[in-house]
């Protein structure tokens, strides 16, 4: 395994800086924009009490986000010649972060306006189908047939079963960061260290080689950081449904075309956690009419516990740094073991 060349190493060097300064360069125009529009964030009377104070920030920025890397991904595309970047490596990310980033915008648009977005289900049956095309076509592309279990190697799958589990991880990890999204901060910052992680493996991968995955992620990290300039406490801009439901669904859909699906719940465990937690809560209350956890999502049970909103953030972001190091030290050890 000899990775990526060092020009493509700095590629990813040079794609992560475009796109934070370009971010940053277009955010405080944008942000003005959306207040124009009067896109503020509706905040939910049964969230924390601390929180009401939020009420008007303009959301929608993970918009932004999208349109930057989709607009650097084809300047990549024109620069290096076409069908040089957009390639079967990268077309499922892109398509899967415009077409469930759609999703999400529809859903900020809507809230904003009315206070209520998408219903869940509606919103459910639009990501199935998208996860569903994108698992298909990369395993149509890829011809796989069998999963990577971290240390034990690959085990051989049937291709509709294959295409079951990756879309359904899709649609998890798509409503799993949008749940994290609750505090200034916290998705944008724990969904950089999970793309870092894959961002690395997919830099490793040489079977096929997928240094055009591994820019991509350089540029939706870059874009994050460029974000997170501006939505660090105190927000001025929330990520907002648009963002977070479109990158998480990407995330799952760069951890499948890296071939290493199951490590998403090691680099992912922030998000993993977030989403057990609703779900843990929801079967307690149900089946024993007791809470689990004072508030759910996680990060809200924390607030009540008292901790402050900043502490919860940092924290979660090292949980997601530490996470992401296992995660790709976990993919050397099964590599190196199977080479």
């Amino acid at each position: 395994m000899t990775g990526m060349s060092v020009t493509a190493g700095a590629m990813l060097v040079v794609g992560c800086l475009v796109a934070f300064f370009v971010t940053v360069l277009l955010f405080p125009p944008f942000i003005r924009l959306i207040r124009s529009f009067g896109m503020g964030k509706r905040i939910r009377v049964d969230g924390p009490e601390s929180h009401y104070s939020k009420e008007g920030t303009p959301t929608m920025g993970g918009l932004l986000i999208i349109l930057v890397v989709a607009a650097l991904a084809a300047v990549f595309e024109i620069v290096r010649g076409f069908g040089s970047f957009i390639d079967a490596g990268t077309f499922a990310p892109l398509a899967t972060l415009l077409l469930v980033g759609a999703l999400g915008t529809a859903d900020d648009w809507l809230n904003a306006r009315t206070g209520d977005g998408i219903r869940v289900r509606q919103k459910l049956v639009w990501q199935i189908i998208v996860a569903i095309v994108a698992a298909w076509q990369i395993q149509q592309t890829y011809v796989i047939d069998q999963v990577v279990v971290p240390f034990l190697g690959p085990f051989d799958i049937e291709p509709w079963l294959y295409v079951v589990f990756a879309a359904f991880a899709i649609v998890a990890s798509s409503n799993a960061v949008n749940i994290t999204d609750g505090l200034d901060g916290l998705s944008g910052g724990t969904l950089v260290f999970a793309f870092i992680g894959f961002m690395a493996i997919a830099a490793l991968n040489t079977s096929p080689p997928q240094s055009n995955l591994a820019i991509l992620c350089a540029l939706i990290i870059g874009s994050l950081l460029g974000f997170l300039w501006f939505n660090v406490h105190p927000a001025q801009i929330f990520m907002g449904d648009s963002g977070s439901l479109g990158l998480g669904a990407t995330l799952a859909v760069v951890a499948t075309l890296s071939r290493q699906l199951p490590l998403l719940m090691i680099i992912g465990i922030v998000f993993f956690a977030v989403i057990m937690s609703v779900v843990l809560q929801v079967l307690s209350f149900r089946m024993r009419g007791r809470r689990i956890f004072r508030m759910a999502p996680l990060q809200h049970h924390f607030e009540l516990v008292g901790w402050a909103e900043e502490k919860i953030t940092v924290r979660f972001w090292i949980v997601s740094a530490l996470a992401a190091l296992l995660g790709f030290s976990v993919f050397l050890a099964t590599t190196t073991g199977l080479s």
